[in-house]
């Protein structure tokens, strides 16, 4: 992998040879410099040689480049879409610290891609991104817990992770809590309160959150009936983009 200007990166485990007057050695390249070549090669749509100079930063060293490399690997951006790969770099990434790359081989785990489907292994790792103050980490976990994945089913558990979530302006897991609020999973059933929740997360743009606040109004139920405030949010959530993150 070489660049004008750049020195090649020598692969993992192999020795180099050591410096000498009549063998100079070939001075290591500066991973910000080699990232932001690869950032601008990514932003211009340049994926192949982007993703050769991701590999360069990230075996420099680069946290990011290795969350480049996890992402385009999942997305088949200058490669297939290789999961087993994006599992690799996203886990040097989360090894290192970088939060959302737990919570992304947490979903890989979640969704049995590149890995098998194991939902233990999930919430271990939204677990930790979530201890370490992310907060999809904090909603996919609490995801896990509500539904019983790879844990038992606990609604207080959940929706401990669901408050530390809101509080950090998730609006799904906001719109989680106007649920277990309406259902009566794990506390006292309370319109007035789902209502609440779900007009937080609704203003925040949350779909599911218009829908269900819509769905209140037209019922009466936490708030007066109101079948105008209905259709106003029914008809914001049919007009909201759709979510498609795995978890919801």
């Amino acid at each position: 992998m070489i660049f004008i200007g750049l020195a090649c990166v020598a692969p993992f485990g192999r020795s180099q040879q050591p410096a000498s007057p009549s063998n100079p050695a070939t001075p290591a390249p500066d991973p910000q410099a080699v990232l932001d070549r690869a950032v601008k090669l990514y932003d211009d749509g340049n994926y192949r040689t982007a993703l050769t100079a991701f590999q360069v930063a990230a075996n420099a060293g680069s946290v990011d480049a290795m969350m480049y490399l996890g992402m385009m690997y999942s997305a088949g951006q200058g490669t297939s879409v290789q999961y087993g790969e994006a599992m690799t770099w996203f886990r040097r990434a989360a090894i290192s610290g970088n939060r959302q790359a737990m919570v992304n081989v947490g979903i890989l785990y979640y969704r049995g891609l590149g890995v098998p489907l194991l939902y233990n292994q999930a919430i271990r790792w939204f677990r930790e991104a979530a201890d370490a103050g992310n907060d999809q980490g904090m909603f996919n976990a609490g995801v896990l817990y509500r539904d019983g994945l790879g844990v038992s089913v606990d609604y207080g558990e959940a929706m401990k992770w669901f408050l530390k979530a809101a509080g950090q302006q998730n609006e799904k897991a906001m719109n989680a809590i106007g649920s277990l609020y309406q259902n009566g999973q794990g506390v006292t059933v309370d319109y007035s309160e789902a209502a609440k929740w779900y007009k937080d997360a609704a203003d925040l743009g949350s779909r599911a959150a218009m829908f269900n606040l819509g769905t209140l109004y037209q019922n009466g139920l936490g708030v007066p009936m109101d079948l105008e405030e209905a259709q106003k949010w029914l008809s914001k959530a049919s007009a909201a983009t759709e979510d498609n993150s795995p978890l919801k």
